[in-house]
Formats: C-alpha cells, structure tokens, sequence
C-alpha cells in the first residue's frame, strides 16, 4: 500500500505492527470503538492494518473483506516544532530557542460502514526546553490530513488541533499525546482505490490561532441634568 505503515516501504513482507507508547495505549483504549479489543496488549494494540466493517442491513461484508486501512506518515518538513524567543532584543539562532517538539509514534484504526471509512489517529511525540526555555505553557499544533497519491494528489479530508502541554521546569521533557477520532471520508469507486490513499500528521505552524472578538467597552452611563437652582 503506497505510503507504508510508518514509513516502512511498499511491499514490506513483513505486516505492520504498529506499537504505540503506554500513555498513547490508554487514551485510544478509552475512545469507545468496537476496533479495539481489551484482551491486545498495550503495548500492541493495533496489531493488524485490515479495517474492520459493520455489516449492511443485509447481513453482507464481502466488498470491504479485503479492504486495509491507509497508511499513517510524518510529512516532510512537518516532523519538527521550534519555537523561539520572541522578546524584543532577543538573539536569533540556537541560544534563543525555547521549546522543540518531535513525533515519536503513530497509530490508527479504521471502521467502513455503508460506504463510508472513519479512522482513528494516534500522536504521540515529546516537547523539550531549549536554551531559552523555562516553565510555561506551549500549544502544540497538530495537523491529521488524508490524501489520495497520484500524479495530482488529491485532498479528501484533514483536522486540525492545538495541544496545550505544561512544561514545568528550565530543563524539562514532556510527553504528549492526541486521538483524533473522527476522520471520517466516502470510500474510493472502485475501493482498491483506498491503497492510494495516505493519512499525513504534522506540526502546523501555518494556521493561526483565532483570534477572539474584542470585548465591547460599556459606554458610561449619561449623567443626570443638573436641577436648576431656586431663586
């Protein structure tokens, strides 16, 4: 299947076994879908790229049997999050970075019924402090995005999320984790068209964080005419 299973190459002999960390492990196990079962361990939890399938109201499964779930890659160029310090006066270069992030490992599932495939997307990646770093606060921005391969490569659907991780000390290692849980998209006509299709994960650092609406001042109450005096 083109795009592998975590980079490993097309036509690998050998099936992906996607091993996921104890902490990425326990939030997807607690996301409620039937494509997981209690007695895997947890440190194999998805041990098989088949997509499960909810069979029709007729009872029938046959046209999604043979049916694998797309393959999960780090994009190029996205694998990495830098930030630096943005103070005024602050130097440029590796003294004045703060936090870097990485993905260490990936996971994901997948689910067709009546023609449609919904997925399950497992991050798991680490912020460390830089030079400049110290405790706080960094939201990570994660991007999950499915697309179809081929000579123009075609989107077919994407989420977006921002993590918040605390950082509590100057030198510090934090881990952390993100499900994206619905990516949901029709299936291919025909469906071998599916072996095409790659789900990309990334940091975002493009897409702006919304900017919230400014609070409208309340406008001072009129004062009350002066009485006029008596005479």
């Amino acid at each position: 299947m083109r795009g592998g299973c975590n980079g490993r190459a097309p036509g690998d002999s050998q099936r992906c076994a996607l091993i996921v960390g104890p902490a990425l492990a326990l939030l997807l196990a607690g996301c409620g879908s039937s494509g997981l079962s209690s007695s895997l361990s947890s440190l194999n939890i998805f041990d098989s790229n088949k997509a499960t399938q909810t069979a029709a109201a007729d009872g029938s499964t046959a046209e999604t049997e043979d049916i694998e779930c797309p393959g999960v890659t780090v994009r190029t160029g996205a694998s990495t999050l830098t930030i630096g310090d943005n103070t005024k006066g602050a130097e440029s270069g590796v003294l004045s970075l703060r936090y870097q992030g990485t993905i260490i490992r990936t996971a994901r599932e997948c689910n067709v019924s009546a023609g449609v495939m919904t997925m399950k997307v497992g991050i798991e990646g680490r912020i460390i402090t830089g030079p400049a770093g110290g405790p706080g606060e960094v939201n990570v921005p994660l991007r999950v995005a499915v697309v179809q391969e081929g000579v123009n490569p075609k989107p077919i659907a994407s989420k977006f999320a921002r993590i918040p991780v605390t950082v509590a000390s100057d030198n510090d290692r934090v881990a952390f984790t993100h499900v994206e849980s619905d990516i949901t998209f029709p299936m291919p006509v025909p469906a071998g068209d599916i072996d095409s299709y790659v789900v990309y994960v990334g940091f975002d650092t493009l897409t702006q964080p919304e900017k919230k609406p400014p609070v409208a001042k309340r406008k001072p109450a009129p004062k009350p005419a002066a009485k006029p005096r008596q005479s």
